[in-house]
């Protein structure tokens, strides 16, 4: 038995140095090295060195979205910074031969193969795919207290799991960093294209704020569509054989393994082709408002059930609930209508086919990349707006709510026509909206226009719609910074 378990031991270091190979090298591997930096290693490496506060860091997001590579870039980082490669310690949760090992008992293993002692400073120990080890928020909680001067991060794809358990247990041990998938100004940072883009400025509210213009908005909606059937996963943006097949790459290895491995694994979920079906329906309708009483009838499924599966849903960060404000911007009670989006838009392309500008679908899905910008700030409530009045229904896609009065900070309608912008007259319901609640401007995303429409004493400030999702990228991104 003792033979046995020094021969387990001894493969498990092994796996550990080919997973470390900078404990040899000095460096990580020159593959990775040369990809492209997701812009949110700044923000995220900024909270990894900063060790005045001893918290461990929770790295969250979906599935393939870059979070080890990121990873691997924060430790190409340190090394670079001076830190030792032999304190910088990367262990992948769901390698077969760490099974049922805790988090204390591979961290000296991989210091005594490192010849560390348990009392050695200064490390920098990286746990990915953590969501794989039962109770691991406890594991990392111990670690924390009894390690003070290591910094631990753990990473995992399903968020809205890993970040209720850090919060039920974490409490003031652990911050939270939500990696999401590629925001439109990522998109084009990693595909080179900075220069479609110039800087702007554009009145707002009576003050001058920096905006974005393209050198050729032509040019760049081309790469919006791009963006939206493809531009959600780095390896897809850079891979021309997965776009000749998004389906089959996307679905098999984002989707299907969310559906079949990740959801029944943390929730015991036993009817997958239920939840799979009930989620093919709304990625179908992204954007569109929803009723649980619609849904159920629709698809023969209970309606408790159909809300366990949209939490579900939401958890693995497939989706996003945006719930309903009236004409006066107050929430209703009873929540009998809600809209759903796609956190991703690309996720629809997975699982039926591209779009082309002139798609009759490309509307939703570019009011969905719009709002997958957005629902990404933890700072900002975000709505709809939809009313009856008399015989007329009104309706504002996007109503940002401020958290200490609740009275609407911002609204947007979101349009891939430039028709209104020569007849702003026709956004009734928004013009209705903006009057109701005292509000001075608004933005209307259109396809290439740019301007100003002065409306009595409102402003409709016109952007085309590929720019908004650049601004609303860019600014998301450095407010994390």
């Amino acid at each position: 038995m003792k033979i046995e378990q020094e021969e387990l031991e001894r493969q498990i270091v092994e796996r550990m140095r080919m997973d470390n190979p900078w404990w040899t090298t000095g460096g990580i591997p020159e593959d990775i090295g040369r990809m492209e930096r997701r812009l949110y290693i700044d923000a995220f490496y900024k909270l990894v060195k900063d060790m005045d506060v001893r918290r461990g860091i929770v790295l969250m997001g979906p599935r393939r979205v870059g979070k080890t590579v990121m990873i691997y870039h924060t430790i190409e980082r340190l090394i670079s910074d001076g830190v030792d490669p032999q304190k910088l310690i990367y262990l992948s949760i769901d390698t077969p031969i760490y099974n049922g090992l805790s988090l204390e008992r591979l961290l000296n293993i991989a210091k005594a193969s490192l010849v560390k002692s348990a009392i050695d400073e200064g490390f920098y120990v990286f746990y990915d795919e953590v969501q794989y080890l039962k109770d691991w928020e406890i594991h990392l909680k111990s670690l924390v207290d009894t390690y003070r001067a290591t910094r631990f991060i753990v990473s995992g794809s399903a968020a809205a799991a890993l970040k209720m358990k850090s919060d039920e247990s974490g409490a003031g041990r652990f911050h939270d960093f939500a990696l999401p998938p590629l925001t439109f100004n990522e998109y084009i940072h990693l595909q080179g294209l900075g220069n479609l883009i110039v800087p702007r400025i554009i009145e707002w509210n009576q003050q001058k704020i920096s905006a974005f213009d393209s050198i050729d908005i032509s040019k760049l909606n081309e790469h919006f569509i791009r963006y939206i059937n493809f531009g959600g996963y780095p390896e897809v943006v850079f891979s021309e054989e997965i776009q000749k097949d998004p389906g089959r790459y996307m679905r098999r290895d984002i989707v299907d393994k969310v559906m079949l491995k990740d959801l029944p694994g943390l929730y015991g979920i036993s009817d997958t082709q239920e939840l799979y079906r009930l989620f093919i329906h709304i990625a179908y309708r992204s954007g569109c408002e929803f009723s649980y009483e619609e849904m159920s009838q629709e698809s023969g499924i209970k309606k408790e059930t159909i809300r366990r599966y949209i939490s579900y849903l939401e958890s693995a960060f497939l989706i996003k609930v945006i719930h309903r404000v009236d004409a006066n911007a107050k929430r209703l009670q009873r929540v009998t209508q809600f809209k759903i989006y796609l956190t991703n838009p690309s996720l629809r392309c997975a699982l039926f086919s591209p779009l082309t500008e002139a798609d009759i679908s490309i509307g939703s899905m570019v009011e969905t990349a719009l709002f997958a910008q957005r629902i990404q700030r933890e700072d900002e409530d975000v709505f709809y707006a939809n009313w009856k009045m008399g015989r007329t229904n009104g309706e504002v896609d996007m109503v940002g709510l401020d958290r200490l009065h609740q009275k609407p900070a911002w609204a947007v309608e979101m349009k891939w026509s430039d028709r209104y912008f020569d007849a702003p007259v026709e956004l009734k319901s928004l013009l209705l909206f903006m009057k109701k609640n005292n509000l001075q401007n608004a933005i209307v995303s259109s396809r290439t226009k740019f301007g100003i429409k002065h409306m009595n004493s409102m402003d409709l400030t016109f952007i085309p719609s590929a720019l908004y999702a650049y601004l609303l990228g860019h600014r998301t991104i450095a407010q994390r910074g």
